[in-house]
C-alpha cells in the first residue's frame, strides 16, 4: 500500500500540536533542588584515613588532575626487639575539578576505599582557577556520600567475611577445647 501523500506531513503536526496543548514543567533551579538517583556523580569525597598514598589513583588518572604530596614517617616497633617501620603521610591531596572528566577511574582503583562518588553538585566558582579543591573540601564532600545500598539477602556471603568466620569459629573451637582439657586436669 503506498503512502497517503502529505501523511508525513501531518503526523509531525499532530506531535507539534500535542506537546503545544501540554502544560510546560519548568522546575526553578534554586528553589526546588532537583531529585538525584540514589548514586548520582556529582563530586569525589575522600575518606581520607583509608588513604595510603599509594598514588594509584594519581597515576591512573588520564586527565592528571589529582595531585598528592606525601612525606616519609618512621614509626617505632610495636613489639620491643621489633623494627621500625616506614609509613607514607598525606600532606596534599587536591582534585582539579576544571581539568575532571568525571570518569571515576580514580576511584575504581582505589584499593584502600579512599574515594567516593558524592552526590554534591553545587561547587561553582566565578574563576576557574578556584575549582583545585584541596583535601579539607574533599573530606567535607565525604559526609555528602550515600550509603551503599543493601545486600541482596539471596546472594552468598563475600569470601572475606566467611574466611574470617570460619577463622573465628575454629579459634573458637579450639578455646573451648582448652577450657575442657582444663577442667579435666582439675578434677
Amino acid at each position: 500500500m503506498a503512502p497517503v501523500p502529505g501523511s508525513g506531513l501531518a503526523k509531525g503536526l499532530a506531535v507539534t500540536l500535542r506537546t503545544m496543548t501540554r502544560k510546560s514543567v519548568t522546575a526553578q533551579y534554586p528553589d526546588t533542588q532537583p531529585a538525584l538517583p540514589p548514586r548520582s556523580r556529582g563530586v569525589i569525597g575522600l575518606f581520607e584515613e583509608n588513604c595510603t598514598v599509594c598514588m594509584l589513583c594519581a597515576r591512573e588518572c588520564p586527565d592528571w588532575c589529582i595531585y598528592i604530596d606525601s612525606h616519609k614517617e618512621t614509626v617505632p616497633p610495636a613489639a620491643p626487639g621489633g623494627r621500625e617501620r616506614s609509613r607514607n603521610v598525606l600532606d596534599r591531596f587536591a582534585i582539579d575539578f576544571s581539568l575532571c572528566m568525571y570518569c571515576g577511574i580514580c576511584i575504581e582503583v582505589c584499593p584502600f576505599d579512599a574515594l567516593f562518588w558524592s552526590p554534591e553538585f553545587e561547587y561553582a566558582e566565578t574563576d576557574i582557577r578556584d575549582l583545585t579543591h584541596e583535601r579539607d573540601k574533599l573530606r567535607e564532600w565525604m559526609w555528602t556520600v550515600p550509603a551503599p545500598p543493601a545486600l541482596d539477602p539471596g546472594a552468598e556471603e563475600p569470601k572475606e567475611i566467611a574466611a574470617a568466620r570460619k577463622t573465628a569459629e575454629k579459634l573458637a573451637a579450639a578455646q573451648a577445647e582448652a577450657r575442657q582439657d582444663a577442667q579435666e586436669g582439675e578434677s
